[in-house]
């Protein structure tokens, strides 16, 4: 079973929206709580259609989200392991950027041998589920 969502999908594809517009216009960037708030919504996002517990996906500071079937972690890291910034995560959920390109800058680090998420994404198309 999903996690209980916890943004509403309302708010959550609202602050996508907004990161999509201030990225498209080169804009000063989003307040931190319309960032947060479109973060956790896409992690939530891909926690409602990849359900399990055996990759952790991390998105310092704004939330994590452990994901897809498999074998489960119990205690310490987890041993597949997604992080990355939040502009790169919203640029993978929304199709913006692919998952190659996100390791191949750095910006991004997988490990483990089911951390590759690129089946999974994009999650969203301009603000709304795909």
């Amino acid at each position: 079973m999903p996690p209980r969502r916890r943004i509403d999908p309302t708010a959550g594809s609202t602050a996508v929206r907004a990161w999509l517009t201030d990225l498209e216009q080169s804009g000063p960037g989003i307040d931190r709580a319309a960032l947060a708030t479109a973060v956790r919504y896409t992690l939530e996002e891909l926690g409602a259609r990849a359900p399990g517990r055996s990759v952790e996906v991390r998105v310092p500071p704004y939330g994590a989200v452990q994901c897809l079937p498999g074998p489960r972690h119990t205690r310490g890291t987890p041993p597949n392991v997604v992080e990355v910034d939040a502009p790169t995560w919203l640029a993978l959920a929304t199709g913006r950027t692919t998952w190659a390109a996100a390791l191949e800058t750095g910006r991004m680090r997988a490990s483990g041998q089911r951390a590759d998420l690129s089946a999974y994404l994009p999650l969203l198309r301009g603000a709304e589920p795909g």
